[in-house]
């Protein structure tokens, strides 16, 4: 039995559920989610719980039955609270800016990249640091891949945009291993 997959889910105040048979629909306070259903799995709404089972125990609805329950519960966080991702800028001349629609890094090419943002992302920024928020746990995570990937962190300097809870491994360079 998968140990995800049994666990139920807590639907906040102002919180709904509604499953039909090709998608279960999440709407909130911060917006409305939908993630598509599979034949293996079935969905129960309980009150204030729903809870995802598996249809017959074969190797694909046990593998889906896990998946299913955290794309779920990821929908049902989302809209309620919402998910947040933090990328820093590192380098000597490297700046981050935001509009609205637009995020503007300025990390060592010849002219400044500008990254439009998808519907539903917004960003602050602070100083070196670059906020996404959103309510989307995939499209946010996609979205702040994509920007880190306008110039990865290196390792003999650090410079570069990474993650805030990333950690660098650092090199030594050319006269490191020398003695």
């Amino acid at each position: 039995m998968s140990r995800i997959g049994k666990r139920e889910i807590e639907l906040p105040s102002g919180v709904s559920v509604e499953v039909a048979p090709e998608a279960v629909t999440v709407k909130g306070p911060k917006g409305q989610l939908s993630t598509p259903t599979h034949p293996k799995i079935a969905y129960a709404v309980e009150g204030s719980k729903v809870m995802v089972s598996r249809v017959d125990d074969t190797r694909l609805a046990r593998a889906q039955h896990g998946l299913r329950r955290t794309l779920l519960a990821n929908l049902v966080e989302g809209v309620s609270k919402g998910f947040s991702k933090t990328l820093e800028v590192i380098g000597v001349g490297y700046k981050v800016s935001a509009s609205p629609d637009t995020v503007t890094l300025a990390v060592g090419y010849s002219h400044p990249v500008d990254f439009k943002l998808p519907a539903g992302i917004e960003a602050k920024v602070e100083g070196n640091k670059l906020t996404l928020t959103g309510i989307d746990k995939v499209l946010l995570g996609e979205t702040a891949a994509r920007i880190r990937r306008v110039r990865p962190p290196e390792p003999f300097k650090g410079k570069g945009i990474k993650y805030d809870t990333e950690t660098i491994r650092r090199k030594a360079g050319k006269s490191g291993g020398k003695k």
